[in-house]
């Protein structure tokens, strides 16, 4: 994750926190980069069945299971099946509904998440299946933890789409301009989690400290951990 100035003007660490689609298929040379690298913790967001079907396993290295079940792909699925005619205004509205999930159903993972990054004495990396949106999420949580601004964070996020590249048979049966929402990121999405967060917690402050057990010494472990000094 990138080199962005975080509370006090201090830099994020290099290095230390990285994010990743899934390590389900990994190659022999995928392995060793990612020893080269001293990954020393894998935290998977993907959901149960996800997990089942590639399973991450490196030599070495704590793999921990967040699961976090997908949605998007389901409900547009069975939206598909009762006849309705998916349009990208339905991918949007339903990937803001995936978001606020995030904050009204999946806070603890993201609680163990955090939990995580405090005991990390190595680095970690965290991914979901197309490390877009659970991921991106996480790494919007962590951005901010750190202090990093809300304009750099939201910089950070869009950089997805222009890494993401889409596997051969990700449109799911979808007309190709809809296929491309549901395949990248939208400034709406990351924002719908944010004012779901504003709601519940009354601010990032609030649900730092309240939904993440984020409290001042724990803020100061992170920062001492990721945070250049």
């Amino acid at each position: 994750m990138g080199l962005y100035a975080g509370a006090g003007g201090r830099r994020m660490r290099q290095r230390r926190l990285f994010r990743s689609d899934h390590l389900g298929t990994l190659q022999d040379q995928d392995i060793a980069a990612l020893s080269a690298l001293g990954i020393g913790r894998v935290l998977d967001l993907r959901g149960v069945t996800e997990r089942s079907t590639a399973v991450c396993a490196l030599p070495g290295v704590q793999v921990h299971s967040l699961a976090i079940e997908p949605t998007i792909v389901q409900v547009l699925s069975e939206l598909a099946a009762a006849g309705h005619t998916i349009t990208a205004d339905d991918v949007v509205a339903h990937m803001q509904d995936t978001y606020r999930g995030f904050v009204r159903q999946n806070t603890h993972r993201f609680a163990e998440l955090f939990g995580h990054l405090l005991e990390a004495d190595a680095p970690v990396v965290f991914h979901c299946t197309a490390g877009k949106d659970r991921t991106g999420f996480a790494a919007a949580l962590i951005q901010r933890a750190l202090g990093v601004s809300q304009e750099d964070v939201l910089h950070d996020y869009l950089l997805t789409n222009e890494r993401l590249k889409p596997p051969a048979a990700a449109r799911h049966g979808l007309a190709p301009e809809v296929a491309r929402v549901l395949w990248r990121v939208q400034p709406e999405f990351l924002q719908a989690s944010f004012d779901a967060l504003e709601q519940a917690y009354g601010g990032l402050q609030g649900y730092l400290r309240e939904g993440l057990q984020l409290r001042a010494p724990e803020l100061e472990r992170l920062h001492a951990l990721y945070l250049e000094p």
